[in-house]
Order: structure tokens, then sequence, then C-alpha cells
């Protein structure tokens, strides 16, 4: 039996041990994409508890909470910092299976260096060391980062962000970039109800949103000034992806139909959407970015706690739509005109795993490497079986060496070691195939291959400001 979560957690075979040790340990960090906050790195960040900096956003955490019984007060309400980490304490054991339990333990040892187990027995004795741990100088949010090596990280930002603290963080040295993400959800929804409050918000930046034309200037704008700030990559949730020809004519006509509250039809929406991302991805095409796609979230399943305690806080799940032939339209409609830009392609939905990757092969080329991407294992697929499915089905239909590889999509500074989970189970994977005969042992080109997974591909892949 093994020892759990040692040096060797997840490897099998000393060839994924040499690969992980050797290789792929000490790679830096360039995380891509995550909901951290600009503002508290500029600031320096230090957390009154690590129930602040566990708990605080983690809507992963909050489900199993949930899950085990606790009410709301637990996860999002009131209650005191140690009972809410008294709760998680007692619920830990019991994801067994769940990839939060590796979190947990990871971040425990490799932030606080404690290897026991967290349970009811342990809480009160892990609470009060981390929380001592906390005030001390290496454990602001700066630090954090700079001891996860970490080198480069993307955040995620609305157009009408004045992206103020990206902006001091470039006038001061810090070892690790910190760039902003351009995401327009709020615009390209407009079916969803903040649509029409964000028309009028954009109102202060002195633009009145009364037209297709007025929608496209805005958003011509902002990616103009989100790019001089130093952003290179744009992010889209795109939960079911709708695609629709049509023109400027139809599309203004639909925007001034949702301006008035009517309600649109699935082809008016796909036509507004098609049009919105068609339109985005010339733009980004002519500055050199990158264009992500999330596609197939459910969101916002329970309308009672929506209306409680608002969206992201844990009430989202897998959708089933179509992805195949609207997919194929959008990426078609923009390789036409030679304006489809550097794309990631996640999905939610395992079984949408295949059709991802063998949809990669349709538009590659240009003289750019993996110029189209199957992305990481997304969210309820972050885990040990959801990523090696992604990899497989990547390998199989494409080249899993040239993938981007991982990012945390996390909203906690200590949400790194994630990286490191991946990357064990990269050095597994391919470990296994040498092990089994099935790709030589070729240490030169692992290495490359490994290092590029981890860190290489991706600094390449995103243009340099």
């Amino acid at each position: 039996m093994k020892k759990f979560m040692d040096e060797d957690f997840l490897l099998n075979g000393e060839v994924a041990k040499w690969l992980y040790h050797d290789v792929a340990k000490d790679m830096p960090i360039y995380d891509y994409h995550n909901h951290l906050s600009a503002k508290e790195i500029y600031e320096n960040k230090k957390y009154e508890s690590i129930t602040q900096v566990w708990l605080g956003g983690d809507h992963y955490k909050w489900r199993i909470l949930r899950s085990n019984g606790y009410d709301e007060s637990f996860a999002t309400g009131n209650k005191e910092p140690y009972e809410k980490f008294l709760a998680f304490a007692k619920t830990i054991p019991y994801a067994i299976g769940n990839p939060m339990y590796h979190w947990t333990h990871l971040e425990l040892q490799r932030f606080f260096n404690i290897y026991k187990t967290l349970s009811e027995k342990t809480a009160k004795e892990i609470y009060d060391k981390c929380n001592e741990m906390l005030q001390q100088n290496n454990f602001t949010v700066r630090s954090l980062i700079e001891r996860s090596n970490v080198k480069t990280m993307c955040t995620t930002d609305d157009p009408k962000d004045d992206l103020h603290y990206h902006k001091l963080l470039k006038e001061e040295y810090f070892k690790c970039r910190v760039l902003p993400t351009f995401r327009p959800d709020n615009l390209t929804h407009i079916e969803r109800t903040f649509f029409k409050p964000y028309v009028e918000e954009v109102k202060n930046l002195g633009y009145n949103l009364e037209n297709i034309d007025d929608v496209t200037n805005f958003l011509r704008d902002r990616i103009e000034y989100f790019h001089n700030v130093g952003c290179r990559l744009s992010d889209h949730a795109v939960d079911v992806v709708m695609y629709e020809e049509t023109t400027k004519e139809e599309v203004d006509v639909i925007f001034k139909r949702a301006l008035k509250d009517e309600k649109l039809s699935v082809v008016e929406l796909s036509k507004y959407k098609g049009y919105i991302l068609t339109f985005l991805g010339r733009e980004y095409a002519k500055r050199n970015w990158v264009m992500q796609l999330h596609i197939g979230a459910l969101r916002n399943n329970s309308a009672k706690m929506l209306a409680k305690i608002g969206p992201d806080t844990g009430f989202d799940s897998i959708a089933d739509g179509p992805v195949a032939a609207p997919l194929s339209k959008l990426l078609d409609s923009l390789d036409t005109t030679d304006s489809l830009p550097r794309t990631v392609l996640y999905c939610l939905n395992p079984a949408d795993n295949a059709v991802l990757a063998a949809m990669l092969g349709n538009f590659q080329g240009g003289g750019i490497i993996g110029k189209i991407q199957f992305g990481s294992g997304w969210w309820f697929m972050d885990n040990k079986y959801g990523m090696i499915n992604q990899m497989r089905d990547l390998a199989v239909m494409g080249l899993l060496s040239r993938f981007v590889g991982m990012l945390t999509d996390s909203r906690s500074f200590l949400s790194f070691p994630r990286h490191e989970y991946f990357r064990r189970i990269l050095c597994n994977e391919l470990g296994q195939l040498v092990e089994n005969g099935e790709y030589p042992y070729d240490k030169e080109v692992l290495k490359e291959i490994v290092q590029g997974i981890c860190f290489n591909n991706i600094n390449s892949y995103i243009a340099k400001e």
C-alpha cells in the first residue's frame, strides 16, 4: 500500500517519477485563466484567517458543504469563521474520490507544511497554525504568487473595467506579470436579466448603446484600451453554442427589440450572438489575441438561491446541448475571411471531448503551432479522470505535445498547487505510454514535450506585449 500523498503521489513507474521530479516539478507557472483580483495583488493583501482565503469565494467547497447537510450559513452565510472551517473539516473526510480532498491537502502541505489530514479531530490545531502563519510576511498575496513560481497570470475582466490596478502593477517591479482578459459576456448574452442594466452602466463611460453600431464601436474601443494595458486574451462563456448567418440590419433590429424587453426567438439569439462573436473574433485576430470559448455550462439552476444570494455561488452544472454544427459554422465564418484568431475551446460536458478534439484539425495551420487548442479539463472536469480523458482524446486526434496545459480558473491565491496536481497526472500518463512500450524512452524528446505542456507552449502561444 502506498503512503498517502507522498512525493510519488499519482506517479506509477520510474519513467513517470523521472518526468515529474526531474522535468516538470520546477517549471514555472503561466496561469492564463483565473478569477483572481488585481486589486488584491496590487495591495498585497494579507488574509485574516484560513477561512477567508479558503472558503471566502470557493463554490466548489460550498457545494460539498451543502451536500454534507450544512445550511447556507456555513457556506455563504454569517457563521463565525471557525464554525465554517470546522464544518469544512468535518466534511472533507467524506470527500473520498473528490479532487477537493487532494487540493485541500496539497495546499496544506505546500503552503503551511502541514502533513496531517484535515478532520474534526485536527481542525482546531490546523486552524490555529494556519492563522498564525497567515500573519507572516511570506503569506501576503504577492508572496503566495512568488512562492508558487507563477511568472504570468491572466485575470478575468469586464470591458468597462478601467484596469486601474493592472496599470499600477505594470509601473512597479513584481516578479509575476498580471495581465487582464477581455470578457464581454454582459453584452453577448442579450437574453439575460443583466443585459439592460449593463447598457445603462456603460453610459458612465460615455457610450449610449442605441443600435448595433454603438455596440460594436464600444467593444472595439474597449478592446483597444485593454490591448494598450497588456491584454492579449479574451474569454467567453458560451453556455450554448449559437450561430446563424445574418446581416447587420437584422442584428440591429434584434438588439433594439432586446432593449424593449421583447422576447427573442432562438434564431434571433443565434443571429445576434453569432454576429457579435464573429465581429469580436476579427478584432482579436487583428491584434494577435487568443480567444477562449468556455462551452457547456447550465447556470443558475436554483431560481430560489439565485434570488437569495446571486449568481456564481455553486448552483451551476453541466449542459448537454448541441455543439459541433454551430461551433463549426462560427469558426468557419472567421476562417473563411482569414480572421480566425488563436482559439482555445473548453467543454464542460465530457461527452463533447471528442467533438472538440476532432474540431481542432479543421482549422489548424497558417504557420501557427497548435493554433486551435483543446483547453484543459475545466470546472467539473478539472479532476483526475477529467484531465486524463481530455488528454487522451487530444492525443489520439491531434498533438498532445502542443497542448497549452493547465490553468486554475480559481478565485483563491492558494489554488496554484492545482498545477502540480495536473503535472503529476500528465507525467503519469506519458510515463505509462513509455512503460507499456507505446513510446520510446527518449529523454530528450520527453523532456521537451513535458516542459512544453507545463509552461513553454503557452508562453509561446500568447503574444508578448
